[in-house]
């Protein structure tokens, strides 16, 4: 539906900037498609990089209509507010939009589809977070397939698990690995144009779809599983179907440098992340494949921290964990490869 040579806006209203903004972050940093403006009125008139370095520039604007002006065909709703749904604030944005003959990516909640039904020829909506269809139970057939499975887990939500997932997935096909990437989330799906959108999946079948999508993949060298929650996290209830339908032969624990406690929880501290490694660790080894998968390496966000910070985190994390240890933004995936020993 998104094919690569469409031009996009991305919608941040009041977001580019912020941790809610995480879908339209995703979009710029690994789209394959261009990226003609943001759209966000706090911040009209900059330019990305001015407000969130390290991304994709481009300008921002402050409507709808500047963004049709300079070519944009779709809009990326690239907001991630709390509880998944579009504000009443800004669905007049996306009617505008949808008027102007733009395309929506909505990796919301709402049925957009439902919504706007007398599109123009050519014109769509595309609701990701659908729950595919033929689903069943999981049954861990995933452990006798003979490749590397390496899950993404985190000590949080938003922590950095997909972007680390997919700059190893990249550098392994940089490398002539036969690598897949499961996306499971709404922003790797936009970014792959495919993947399974587990949160929107009942839970009785969450593992079995998970375990299908692996399956699918079965053929590569290499599968990396984007992952989502934390096994620590009070309201997270994706983690488990994840270590389920992967079986996976390796972890890799994904924390954000600077936090001490979860984000929206303050009083629930992160243990050492050598306590974390081993929970994931035991949960996978009651997933039906002995012996489980081992955390391999950690990778560390350290966007917040200064250069000098970062470095010294990185030597830390590694000294207490015995692991390897990197931020992948910041220098690179490769310690997170090898950590894999693929030959």
């Amino acid at each position: 539906m998104l094919a690569p040579e469409i031009p996009l806006a991305i919608f941040m209203e009041e977001s580019l900037g912020s941790s809610q903004g995480k879908m339209g972050y995703g979009v710029l940093r690994f789209s394959a498609n261009p990226v003609v403006c943001v759209i966000d009125s706090r911040q009209a008139g900059k330019r990305v990089a001015e407000v969130v370095p390290g991304l994709r520039d481009a300008p921002v604007v402050a409507t709808v209509g500047e963004a049709v002006a300079l070519g944009a065909k779709a809009m990326v709703l690239g907001i991630a507010p709390s509880g998944g749904l579009l504000p009443p604030a800004w669905a007049a944005q996306v009617d505008e939009a949808v008027a102007a003959g733009l395309s929506i990516v909505n990796g919301l909640h709402d049925r957009l589809n439902e919504k706007y039904r007398n599109l123009a020829p050519g014109q769509w909506v595309w609701d990701i977070r659908r729950e595919p269809a033929n689903l069943g139970i999981g049954k861990g057939r995933a452990r006798l397939l003979d490749n590397t499975r390496v899950l993404m887990v985190g000590t949080d939500m938003a922590n950095g698990k997909m972007t680390a997932g997919l700059l190893i997935h990249r550098l392994a096909q940089e490398r002539g690995v036969r690598s897949e990437f499961i996306a499971t989330g709404q922003i790797g799906i936009a970014i792959m144009g495919k993947g399974l959108p587990l949160d929107a999946v009942r839970v009785d079948y969450a593992g079995g779809a998970v375990e299908k999508y692996v399956l699918e993949a079965g053929e590569a060298q290499l599968i990396v599983v984007e992952g989502q929650g934390s096994l620590l996290h009070p309201g997270s209830t994706a983690t488990l179907p994840l270590l389920r339908g992967t079986m996976p032969t390796h972890l890799i624990l994904c924390h954000r440098a600077s936090q001490t406690t979860l984000r929206d929880f303050s009083w629930l501290p992160i243990p050492p992340l050598a306590e974390v490694a081993r929970l994931y660790e035991s949960v996978a080894s009651v997933g039906g494949r002995f012996p489980a998968g081992k955390v391999a390496a950690i990778s560390l966000n350290t966007g917040d921290l200064t250069e000098a910070e970062a470095q010294a985190m990185i030597a830390r994390i590694g000294a207490e964990t015995g692991l390897p240890t990197t931020d992948p933004v910041r220098y690179g995936a490769a310690p997170l490869l090898d950590a894999l020993g693929l030959p």
